[in-house]
């Protein structure tokens, strides 16, 4: 299935950033509004999304074609590569094993969310503008909400740290100072991102997100 190693590794570490990170970080800016503008300021991002021409093609072509590529020969990287950390217990070699940890807990992590949300939109049991109401209901049950923050933790570790790896093996960041300057610089991303998407799910436990907002009248 995937034979020629080199162009499928060169194509799944390109997708990870192009386009599965831009929608993560797309993803990020849309939830996060729900922590700074309640949730009409969340509905306008989401329906802002969906009224994109062409979006039901856009999203299986750009965002979940490559998504199932990127994860599927990541769980074969993940099945097949050869982890010798409690050998060689160096930083590198610890972040190679948790970059394929987290692979595994992010794939179980979106296809259950994307089940939750807008699978359900699809089949008709949730209306699009009611998702911030099925948020609510996922946020304020207490194993789903810890099983989210896991989620949202292994997910941004994941992309962090791709991101470095992505600047080596393409060339980007060639020696150690520069590698060592790229660590601390998706560090930094991972803490923000990281707060920034706890801060979106806490928000959907507001009270505001039990019912839909009602427009504005004229």
């Amino acid at each position: 299935m995937f034979g020629n190693s080199y162009l499928n590794r060169k194509l799944h570490s390109l997708l990870g950033v192009i386009p599965v990170g831009f929608f993560l970080v797309e993803h990020l800016i849309t939830n996060y509004s729900a922590s700074k503008g309640g949730h009409s300021a969340f509905l306008e991002e989401v329906e802002w999304l969906h009224n994109l021409p062409l979006v039901l093609a856009l999203e299986i072509v750009a965002i979940w074609i490559p998504l199932l590529y990127h994860a599927i020969y990541g769980l074969y990287v993940a099945y097949t590569a050869r982890n010798n950390v409690s050998n060689y217990g160096y930083f590198r070699n610890q972040m190679f094993f948790m970059q394929r940890v987290t692979g595994v807990i992010t794939f179980l992590f979106v296809a259950w969310h994307f089940f939750e949300t807008r699978f359900q939109i699809t089949l008709g049991n949730v209306e699009q503008e009611a998702i911030g109401v099925q948020m609510h209901h996922i946020a304020t049950n207490p194993v789903s909400f810890v099983f989210y923050c896991i989620g949202i933790v292994a997910a941004v570790f994941h992309f962090s740290n791709g991101m470095w790896s992505f600047l080596v093996s393409w060339g980007i960041t060639v020696g150690p100072r520069a590698q060592k300057v790229s660590s601390y610089i998706w560090i930094g991303v991972f803490v923000i991102m990281t707060v920034m998407f706890l801060m979106s799910l806490t928000a959907f436990l507001n009270p505001d997100f039990q019912t839909v907002p009602q427009p504005a009248k004229g």
